[in-house]
Parts: structure tokens; C-alpha cells; sequence
């Protein structure tokens, strides 16, 4: 008998955390003490006993619980906050895509937290705990790739997680955004297109960006598939940046005399690598064809106006939007997880 009901208290109790976010009660029930000790220790750990703080410490960490600041821990009430977390608050594609996501949250009530990782996984694993603590309606992340904790807090706070601007791997929960190798080999096909043969990417924190990384191995594999001689990949360790396409141009041409197609991770290097060939004397594109990616507003003013790759920035957010706002309103009608593909175009210039 005891064993039967243990197996219904545990179909009961993963029922019911299926169905809400993980609660100081949780946590209380499974380091068998009582909430009121748990929430002693969340505020001041050195007042309860050390075995008991061990206890709710194991609980905490097994259940991935976050200390709600809005409903004091005890209710499974969420806020009317979206918390989205981008790479970089500088960088103006995610600006496009925060904007338009922004403006279609608001219009439905609901106010955005913004915070930015610097691309890196342990400063996004505290964002998301900040969050959390929060309860959000909902939490935006940017790419697939997070630290493994941070995939643990969400799975168990059960909030509604939307990752944007990548797709090929498997997401927390939904996802929007594009396959980045496929517009490396987009750039490629290109520049092959156009009869370049020595092919270079130009890029930027490649170590840390991983999309970018994924649009330079895409590049590269298109371009040697389509038998280019040379297909280099060249990475700058700082921000990507107008003055950074100068320098990659630079050490680009150490390295490959001879090349005649260039591909850049974002339109900033392209807008760099233009004008150092300008200074240098270097026609574009009789010389040298060059493709950047995220179709910026300059790119159809500078001279000559530059061949590129829109993501579609504003059309992820408008997707982001309309999965949260659905899971909002029915959070039980779809239980599958939702992908969406948003593509790319090539937008050809004068610069190829």
C-alpha cells in the first residue's frame, strides 16, 4: 500500500509541477522543513542550521527554483514583464528586432526588461535568474547555445521561453530566427555566382559569436564545395566594427594577394573593408566583389551601395510576439514546441 500511494504521490506531484512553476512550497516539501525556514534562509542563510541550509540548498538546486520577488515566493503569479536578453544593446539588428517586439507587447499591456549578455554565457545565466526572480509573462533569449544551468532555471521555472534568431538546434521551448550557415553559403553561392574564385570571410568575436562563426563555416563550406582555390576565414578579436573591416581587410590581403571575393559578418566590416579599399585604390567591385549581412540603413547609400543579406529583424520580432501573446492566452492549447523559420534574402547591390 505504501508503495502504491508513493507511486500516486509522485504521478501527482510531477503533474502538478508540470502544470506550474517550481514554489518555495516545493522546496520546502523536499528538504523536509518548513517554508517558513526556507524563506529564513533565502533572506538570511547564517540563521538556520547548517544541515538545514544543506538541505534547502540540495532542494533549490535539484528543483532549479527562483525566489519570486513579485508573489513572495508562495503563489505561481506572473507579472506583466517580458524579459529579453540580447547579445549586444549596440548591435542594430537585435535593436530592429527589440523595437518591433516592444511595440507589439505593448500594445497588448505588456512592458519589456531588457538586458544584454556581451556574448557571454555566464553573464546571461545571471540575467535569466534576474528575471526570473521577476516572474516573468515570458523570457527572450537570443541564439540556442546557453550554459547548462541556464537551460535548467527555465525547463523548471515552466515560464514561456522564446530563443530568436537561430534555428538547427534543439530550443528550451519555441524558437524564431534563421539557419546561419545557410546564409554563409547564400554569400558564397554569390560571390561563386559572379565568377569569384579566391573567397574570403571577414569576421568579428567569431569566438564568442557563435552566428557569426555559423555564417563563416557555411561560407566556407559552400565556397570550397563549389571549387573555389582559396576560401579563407579571417576573425578580428574585437567588436565588429567599421574600423575592424579595415584592419581584416588589411590582413586579408596578407594572406590571400589574390582574392577577389569578400563576405563579411556584419555591414559594419563591409562598410570598413569599402572604405579602406577607396584609400587603397582597390575597385569595387571591378577588384574585389563584397557582401555584408543585415541590409543597414547605409547600405544603400554608400558608394557603391553594398550587396548584402537582410535577416529580417523586424519580422522576428513580430513572430516572437505572436508565440508569447498565444501562450499567454491559451497556455495549455499547444503543447508542442513551435519552430519558425524567418529566412534570409540576398539583396543584390553594386558591390558584386
Amino acid at each position: 500500500m505504501d508503495s502504491g500511494g508513493g507511486t500516486i504521490q509522485t504521478r501527482a506531484t510531477r503533474k502538478r509541477r508540470k502544470m506550474q512553476r517550481v514554489t518555495m512550497m516545493d522546496v520546502a516539501k523536499l528538504a523536509q522543513v518548513s517554508p517558513s525556514t526556507v524563506s529564513l534562509y533565502l533572506r538570511k542563510p547564517d540563521a538556520v542550521s547548517p544541515a538545514a541550509g544543506q538541505d534547502i540548498a540540495r532542494a533549490i538546486d535539484t528543483l532549479g527554483y527562483v525566489p519570486n520577488l513579485v508573489a513572495g515566493g508562495l503563489a505561481a503569479a506572473s507579472s506583466r514583464v517580458v524579459s529579453i536578453i540580447v547579445p549586444s544593446i549596440r548591435n542594430a539588428f537585435f535593436a530592429e528586432t527589440v523595437s518591433t517586439l516592444q511595440s507589439a507587447l505593448a500594445a497588448e499591456g505588456l512592458q519589456v526588461l531588457l538586458g544584454h549578455s556581451e556574448y557571454g554565457e555566464g553573464q546571461e545565466e545571471a540575467l535569466v535568474r534576474t528575471a526570473l526572480s521577476w516572474a516573468p509573462a515570458a523570457v527572450v533569449l537570443t541564439g540556442l547555445n546557453h550554459s547548462p544551468e541556464t537551460r535548467k532555471l527555465l525547463k523548471a521555472s515552466r515560464v514561456p521561453v522564446v530563443e530568436m534568431w537561430e534555428l538547427g538546434g534543439e530550443p528550451i521551448d519555441m524558437a524564431v530566427g534563421f539557419s546561419h550557415p545557410q546564409v554563409g553559403a547564400s554569400a558564397a553561392g554569390h560571390l561563386l555566382s559572379k565568377g569569384r574564385r579566391n573567397l574570403v570571410f571577414l569576421g568579428a568575436r567569431m569566438d564568442e559569436d557563435r552566428r557569426a562563426a555559423q555564417r563563416a563555416s557555411g561560407f566556407a563550406e559552400a565556397g570550397k564545395g563549389g571549387g573555389a582555390p582559396i576560401c579563407e576565414i579571417i576573425n578580428h578579436p574585437g567588436a565588429a566594427t567599421v574600423e575592424a573591416g579595415a584592419l581584416l581587410l588589411n590582413r586579408a590581403l596578407q594572406q590571400a594577394p589574390d582574392l577577389d571575393g569578400i563576405a563579411c559578418s556584419n555591414d559594419l566590416i563591409a562598410l570598413g573593408v569599402l572604405f579602406e579599399c577607396q584609400r587603397r585604390g582597390i575597385a569595387i567591385p571591378e577588384r574585389v566583389a563584397l557582401i555584408g549581412f543585415g541590409d543597414l540603413d547605409f547600405s544603400t547609400s554608400c558608394v557603391p551601395s553594398l550587396t548584402t543579406i537582410r535577416p529580417s529583424g523586424d519580422l522576428i520580432g513580430k513572430e516572437v510576439a505572436r508565440l508569447i501573446l498565444a501562450r499567454i492566452q491559451e497556455p495549455h492549447a499547444e503543447d508542442a514546441r513551435r519552430v519558425i523559420d524567418t529566412s534570409h534574402v540576398l539583396i543584390e547591390r553594386r558591390s558584386t
